[in-house]
């Protein structure tokens, strides 16, 4: 059974940083699209950023609205990755979810039905 559990999310004023990561158990994939997507008040959830992890190294991918603030990255070992939020804004105020796909990242990779296993969610909650 794969368990994603999210940690790192709270609530900081404008301007200021968190970092989220997750880890994953109860897999062993030789290649994995793992990272997040976000869901704001009174909107649908949308893509933020992915990590593919192969055996030929790592590939990112970022939603428009968070490129060159976030930073996603392989924590220590596969199973592990984290989500620096820098440069916060009002508007990234969301629950985060973890999600995983134990194959190459969809394409699109914001393509949500493909990822097969998601967290509970971590509130971000950023004021002005």
């Amino acid at each position: 059974q794969v368990r994603l559990v999210e940690s790192g999310g709270g609530s900081v004023q404008a301007g200021g940083s968190l970092r989220l990561s997750c880890a994953a158990s109860g897999y062993t994939y030789s290649d994995v699209c793992m990272g997040w997507f976000r869901r704001a008040p009174g909107k649908e959830r949308e893509g933020v950023a992915i990590i593919y992890i192969g055996t030929g190294g790592a590939t990112t991918y970022y939603a428009d609205s968070v490129k060159g603030r976030f930073t996603i990255s392989q924590g220590n070992g596969k199973n592990t990755v984290s989500l620096q939020m820098n440069s916060l804004k009002p508007e990234d105020t969301a629950t985060y979810y973890c999600a995983l796909d134990n194959r190459r990242c969809p394409v699109p990779w914001t393509r949500q039905p493909a990822y097969n296993y998601w967290g509970q969610g971590t509130q971000v909650t950023i004021s002005s």
